[in-house]
C-alpha cells in the first residue's frame, strides 16, 4: 500500500475524491506567480523543470502516470542522453508478450512513455480510497482558463493551500481544508512537507519551492512546444509589420502618381 504522503500530491486534484458539496465559484483566485515562461518572450527555466521532475518522480509518480510524455522528452529540459537513459531505467515498464505469451517487466527505455504505477483502474482506486488518480500529462491545461501561466498558478496555490479550517467551518471527517480548492474540503492530506525531497542542485526543498517547481514541470509537460510557438508568433508579427510597411509605402507611391 502506498503511503498517503506519496500518493497525495496531485491526487488532491482528482474530481470525486472530494467532499460532496463543491461549488465551483467559492474558491479565491490563485495569486499570479512570476513564472519564467510567462509573456510573449518567456522561456522555461531548465533548472526549475529538472527540480520539478524530481518532485514528480519522488512524490507524484507513485500514483500518477504521464502517458503522453516519453522519457526521451526529458532531453528538452536539459537532461543529457546518458541521464535520460539512467532516469528511464529507474522505472519498471510492462512489455510483451514474450515467446511464452506472457507480459513481463523490464527497465524503462528512452522511447517509453511514463508508465502508470497501477496495472488497472480497480487497483488504482483500491490504493487511493476509491479515487482514480488522473494522468498528469495535461493537468496544467485542464486546470487553466487560457491565461498565461494560470494553470501553474492554480496547481501551486492548491499544493500550498492546506491550512487549519477557520472557526465555525464544518470540515467533513477525514477531509482537509484547502484555501484554493472549490468547496475548501479535499480528501487528500497535505501532500508536501519541508525537505521531502533532496534536490540534486542543492536548492532548499521548502513546500513553496517544491510546489513551484512541480507546477512549472507540469506546465512544460502540457505545453512542451510553448517556446517554439512563441518564437514562431514573434516571427509572424515581424513579418506582418514588414508587410504592412511595404503596403503603406506602395500605397503612398501609387497615390502620389495619381495626384
Amino acid at each position: 500500500m502506498i503511503s498517503k504522503s506519496m500518493r497525495a500530491i496531485v491526487a488532491a486534484l482528482v474530481i470525486g475524491a472530494t467532499a460532496p458539496a463543491l461549488a465551483a465559484g467559492d474558491a479565491p483566485k490563485p495569486p499570479a506567480q512570476n513564472w519564467s515562461f510567462k509573456g510573449p518572450f518567456g522561456t522555461f527555466d531548465r533548472a526549475e523543470l529538472q527540480r520539478g521532475y524530481q518532485v514528480y518522480k519522488e512524490v507524484c509518480a507513485a500514483c500518477h502516470s504521464m502517458k503522453y510524455v516519453a522519457f526521451r522528452n526529458l532531453r528538452d529540459i536539459g537532461f543529457s542522453e546518458a541521464e535520460v537513459k539512467a532516469l528511464a531505467a529507474t522505472f519498471e515498464v510492462t512489455d510483451g508478450p514474450n515467446d511464452s505469451g506472457d507480459m513481463f517487466q523490464r527497465p524503462g527505455l528512452p522511447q517509453d512513455k511514463f508508465p502508470s504505477p497501477f496495472p488497472n483502474e480497480k487497483a488504482a482506486r483500491a490504493s487511493n480510497g476509491g479515487a482514480y488518480p488522473l494522468d498528469l500529462s495535461l493537468i496544467a491545461k485542464a486546470r487553466g482558463h487560457g491565461y498565461d501561466g494560470d494553470g501553474a498558478d492554480y496547481l501551486r496555490a492548491l499544493l500550498t493551500g492546506y491550512q487549519d479550517a477557520p472557526a465555525g467551518f464544518a470540515l467533513g471527517e477525514g477531509l482537509s481544508y484547502n484555501a484554493y480548492f472549490p468547496g475548501h474540503q479535499i480528501a487528500m492530506p497535505k501532500p508536501l512537507n519541508e525537505d521531502q525531497v533532496t534536490y540534486a542542485d542543492g536548492t532548499k526543498a521548502t513546500v513553496e519551492q517544491m510546489a513551484h517547481d512541480v507546477s512549472a514541470f507540469l506546465t512544460w509537460a502540457a505545453e512542451p512546444k510553448l517556446e517554439e510557438r512563441k518564437r514562431m508568433g514573434f516571427k509572424v508579427i515581424i513579418f506582418l509589420l514588414v508587410l504592412t510597411g511595404l503596403f503603406f509605402a506602395a500605397k503612398k507611391r501609387i497615390w502620389a502618381k495619381l495626384h
